[in-house]
């Protein structure tokens, strides 16, 4: 039985001890004799929960415990034995076999991965089955244990609760326990790449030639101050000179000028820039706005102007971040109290000063919270950049010239052909860990400055 099927069927499991539970429980309470501590419902959901959590829990331990115990079985079958005792060939073969089970009509190149799918397909079948029953006399145990204490004193609403919060408290850790995992991977391949390469001479060498590394002194050609320099110039300097005056004059005018059927349809026009995908973008930027760009800069006397360029890249990361900084800066002045605006009319200002000597000044933690959260996402951005971008590190002033993200080298270092524990491929797991370093920074920087903002006027 398939992962999908099992966990429906525990589901139906799930849904007929709450049914059941909460009948018995509905019983106690009939004819006034008892009082039921809890409700009925509160009894079936118990129940309920004690069919479902055991059982998803091993259907999720066993789907990532199952493919090894198959793996161990085929290799113990006597057809196994003429399996080549490299892993990676040994590997292949038996994801080969494992495609050739799955797909029965589907052929294999190798005859040996052909004799070994039907091993596949039948061991992949007994652990199934053995998972499946496991499950189900899980869900029928924790079911019947809690059955069992359904009584009219019983207080099923204290544990339905406590178990309510367990999970959310499981589902708040993933999050960080993912953030974890993520930033322990990156440290794990960047302190392999910086046992090759010296971390001053990556942090602050200015030379970045990954294709021409000298085996002798790696470092000297994988100095990422270029990067640094492009990522800092696109996403927080071209963008944000596009993002921060668009962003704030919409929200300006859309909290203390636009009518509010203006406002209703004109605010989320301007939210749907946050949702379009960022390969569209790339798309813009790369046939629309870097051609034109290029003919700007060849009309301003630069006749070998490329059209991959940063204006052009940080053009359109700048239109994709408006709505970051308009939604934050839209939020924070309209959470300024009224009697600050209706104040400073009634002592003779315009509405335009109201709006630069008070309204802005009040909301100015939101406004740099957004800011600073329209930074971070610039800054990751990775399908505009390799799209619309140079591959050239470049340290320049010139918005007209080529450029390269972190990003863009990193697409770049993991599709080449390189060995996985050479310099090259372990350098974008170094310009990865201090991107997230980076962008976690930026971010909890956002979040004081998000709490100043929360701060209640009298």
């Amino acid at each position: 039985m398939s992962s999908f099927a099992l966990i429906f069927l525990i589901a139906g499991l799930g849904l007929i001890a709450w049914l059941t539970a909460r009948a018995r429980a509905a019983r106690f309470d009939r004819g006034g004799a008892k009082r039921l501590h809890s409700l009925p419902a509160q009894h079936g959901w118990y129940v309920a929960i004690w069919t479902l959590l055991p059982a998803l829990l091993f259907i999720t331990v066993w789907n990532s415990v199952s493919p090894g115990l198959v793996k161990d079985a085929v290799l113990q079958h006597p057809v196994a034995a003429q399996l080549p005792k490299f892993d990676f060939e040994r590997d292949a073969l038996l994801a080969e076999a494992r495609r050739v089970a799955e797909h029965p009509q589907s052929k294999a190149f190798d005859p040996l991965a052909q004799q070994l799918a039907p091993v596949v397909a039948d061991a992949r079948s007994r652990y199934n089955w053995m998972g499946t029953l496991a499950a189900i006399l899980l869900a029928f145990a924790g079911a019947a244990y809690a059955f069992t204490r359904i009584r009219a004193d019983f207080r099923a609403r204290s544990h339905v609760e406590r178990g309510v919060m367990v999970i959310l408290l499981v589902a708040s850790l993933i999050a960080i326990l993912t953030t974890l995992g993520i930033f322990l991977s990156l440290l794990w391949e960047s302190l392999r790449f910086f046992q090759m390469v010296p971390f001053w001479d990556f942090l602050f060498g200015t030379h970045w030639s990954p294709q021409v590394i000298d085996a002798k002194d790696p470092g000297a050609s994988l100095g990422a101050v270029p990067l640094f320099w492009g990522t800092f110039f696109i996403g927080a300097v071209i963008a944000m000179i596009v993002a921060i005056p668009f962003g704030l004059m919409s929200a300006i005018y859309l909290t203390q000028y636009a009518a509010p059927r203006v406002r209703r349809w004109m605010k989320p026009i301007l939210e749907i820039l946050a949702g379009v995908p960022t390969v569209v973008y790339g798309y813009f930027a790369a046939l629309t706005v870097a051609p034109a760009v290029r003919d700007l800069a060849v009309m301003l006397g630069m006749p070998y102007a490329s059209s991959e360029s940063a204006l052009a890249a940080g053009l359109v990361m700048g239109v994709m971040i408006i709505p970051f900084v308009s939604s934050m800066a839209d939020d924070s002045i309209a959470a300024v109290p009224n009697s600050m605006r209706d104040g400073s009319l009634a002592m003779g200002a315009t509405p335009s000063e109201t709006i630069t000597k008070v309204l802005i000044p009040a909301a100015l933690p939101g406004v740099v919270a957004g800011v600073l959260l329209a930074v971070s996402r610039a800054i990751g951005e990775t399908m505009i950049v390799v799209m619309a971008a140079s591959g050239a590190a470049n340290i320049t002033l010139n918005p007209f010239e080529s450029a390269t993200t972190v990003t863009k080298q990193i697409v770049d270092l993991l599709t080449g052909e390189s060995e996985f524990d050479s310099p090259k491929t372990l350098a974008a797991f170094a310009l990865g860990l201090t991107l997230f370093v980076i962008t976690l920074l930026l971010n909890i920087v956002a979040l004081r400055v998000v709490k100043k903002y929360r701060e209640a006027y009298e």
